[in-house]
């Protein structure tokens, strides 16, 4: 967080306490201590719980992929053609995720893999977007339709 941008931890979008729902008459807005994201609706503590040392010094590998429910998938895992919907951008930069905003990639909209290599291409509305490999395994999504993903 920097100088009083919030970032949302399941979305990423980055943003100004006023901009909340809770500082705009909500009436425990006082005194509950969570904060909803204006992009994605997720509600999270202000303060987050601080890391120990131990976990500071010895972090978590993230190269295996964590448990995914069966119709959870990653964009890398598409077949050129099919139709998905956006869950989440994963855990990169809330700077990336503004980014991919911009051009439309939010959890919610609706993407078409339009080729695998030599770069993931997606085509969101009328948008085609030509992401990294690594981004694109961070983007998890759900099939518009469930005989899409395999």
């Amino acid at each position: 967080m920097a100088d009083g941008y919030l970032s949302c931890p399941f979305c990423g979008f980055e943003f100004v306490r006023v901009d909340t729902l809770c500082a705009h008459g909500c009436p425990m807005g006082a005194v509950c201590g969570l904060i909803h994201c204006p992009s994605c609706g997720y509600e999270f503590p202000e303060n987050p719980q601080r890391v120990t040392w131990l976990e500071w010094l010895f972090p978590r590998r993230r190269s295996e992929r964590p448990e995914l429910p069966e119709q959870v998938r990653t964009v890398i895992e598409l077949r050129p053609g099919q139709r998905a919907i956006v869950l989440c951008l994963g855990a990169g930069s809330p700077t990336r995720h503004n980014s991919l905003a911009v051009f439309g990639l939010v959890p919610g909209a609706e993407l078409v893999l339009v080729q695998q290599s030599p770069s993931c291409v997606v085509r969101v509305g009328e948008t085609e977007l030509a992401l990294d490999p690594d981004i694109a395994r961070q983007i998890l999504v759900h099939g518009a339709d469930d005989e899409a993903l395999v």
